[in-house]
């Protein structure tokens, strides 16, 4: 069997975890990742090596061979088998709707690989690196599906959805209700958008308290009965734009 389907029986064979925590995404993010200093955007890390909004322009896309882009993953034996299980389960749901395949990492050939540890926090690097390729996820705080999913899309090479470039036609960001420090992270970025409509359901958008100073809204809709910021799980454009990335 491939390591592909290895991954799949393994997945088949565990057992379900109980409910996960209903905390909002950026709220997990923002408390996890409260103490550190050298993330971007609440939880990219820093790459001066390249402009990671649009490196998927450059190089950046895990490899594709034939109809498949396989990347060969980690996972830290620090995880309970409940955590383990929910990382792979965030991992397993790409193989049901696109063409990315994890995979165990089992050979020293296989030098650009993810590996998930229980770091300070919820981090990722966006697109790939190249060689090991770390994915925080802090135990007893980022070890939920929808953080996982949110990371994993970060490595594969999306950026936060607040940051698109045409992201001003749908919120506005009230700068006035921002920490100092981290207004930096509310900076438009030179995206790639896809062809895909901007997304109040994506995985990858931060709710409306984001790095607020005085509990006041730092991210509104144009609409203001708008919701965002509370997905569960990828939406139906999430899983669209890794396809038309990678042209599954």
């Amino acid at each position: 069997m491939t390591p592909v389907f290895l991954l799949l029986l393994f997945f088949s064979m565990t057992a379900i975890a109980p409910g996960e925590a209903e905390e909002d995404l950026s709220d997990i993010i923002e408390k996890a990742n409260a103490g550190s200093t050298n993330l971007e955007d609440g939880d990219i890390v820093q790459n001066s090596n390249r402009n990671a909004a649009r490196c998927t322009y450059y190089g950046c896309k895990w490899p594709k061979r034939g109809t498949r882009v396989t990347v060969p993953v980690a996972i830290s034996s620090r995880y309970s088998r409940s955590e383990r299980n929910t990382i792979i389960r965030g991992l397993v749901s790409f193989h049901r709707s696109t063409c990315i395949r994890f995979v165990w990492r089992r050979y020293r050939w296989q030098r650009d690989y993810i590996y998930f540890y229980s770091g300070s926090g919820c981090s990722s690097n966006i697109g790939r690196k190249g060689g090991p390729q770390l994915i925080s996820l802090k135990k007893n705080a980022c070890v939920v599906n929808h953080v996982v999913q949110h990371e994993i899309l970060h490595a594969l090479g999306f950026h936060h959805e607040h940051k698109r470039s045409d992201r001003d036609r749908y919120v506005r960001i009230n700068w006035g209700n921002i920490k100092p420090s981290k207004k930096h992270n509310f900076k438009r970025a030179r995206t790639n958008n896809l062809w895909t409509r901007y997304d109040f359901n994506s995985i990858m958008h931060y709710g409306k308290n984001f790095f607020s100073k005085n509990g006041k809204p730092t991210i509104v809709g144009r609409n203001p009965s708008q919701v965002f910021g509370r997905a569960r799980s990828m939406s139906r454009n999430d899983i669209l734009r890794v396809n038309r990335l990678y042209r599954c």
